[in-house]
């Protein structure tokens, strides 16, 4: 009998982690300069892209890990560090240059990584994969992922209608919002890397 708790328990950790409703002000922020067409495939984009490398760190993350001897934590850290500097642009309303070419820039980053497929996403698939215990377990985890990351895509496909709801005005404020938002979730992650490295010594 396939263990359904292990697919709903893995859905909703990441349904939390990867918070569709909290990034729906930052997607509008870095979006804000691209029509709707190029919005919606860097929704899709962004969200390939999460799906891709939260896959193969679940399949190869460990023996990654381990080969270039980098740790969670320095993850963390790094990532952090990068969105910080996004939230620096947004914040000083320089978040047309983040959506060079067509939407792609955004999509890879810092949407589809780090914001998705950030440790959280990536540490908390890996620990299901190592509870799955088989293929069936392999495949509802496979399942839960590829749930999580349809509900983000839903979530961001149909930003554009609350971006009309909004309408420039709105949408400027929720890029400084999504600025304040992304800087403290950069300071959060960096100092989770900092500490968990100096708990790790």
């Amino acid at each position: 009998m396939p263990d359904l708790q292990l697919f709903w328990s893995t859905l909703l950790t990441l349904f939390v982690i990867l918070d569709p409703p909290g990034l729906l002000p930052v997607f509008l922020g870095l979006t804000a300069a691209l029509p709707a067409r190029e919005r919606n495939r860097a929704a899709l984009r962004a969200s390939l892209v999460a799906i891709g490398v939260i896959a193969a760190f679940a399949i190869f993350g460990r023996y990654i890990l381990d080969y270039l001897h980098i740790s969670v934590e320095a993850m963390q850290v790094s990532g952090g560090f990068l969105l910080l500097l996004v939230a620096l642009q947004l914040l000083m309303g320089a978040e047309s240059g983040l959506g060079e070419t067509d939407g792609t820039n955004v999509a890879i980053v810092p949407l589809g990584t780090p914001l998705l497929a950030g440790p959280g996403a990536i540490v908390a698939t890996m620990l299901a994969v190592n509870r799955a215990g088989g293929p069936v377990g392999y495949l509802l985890v496979a399942a839960a992922l590829a749930g999580a990351i349809a509900l983000v895509y839903l979530f961001l496909r149909f930003a554009g209608g609350i971006r009309l709801l909004l309408r420039d005005s709105g949408t400027v404020l929720a890029s400084r919002i999504a600025g304040l938002l992304l800087s403290a979730i950069a300071v959060q992650m960096i100092a989770d890397g900092v500490f968990g490295m100096i708990a790790a010594h």
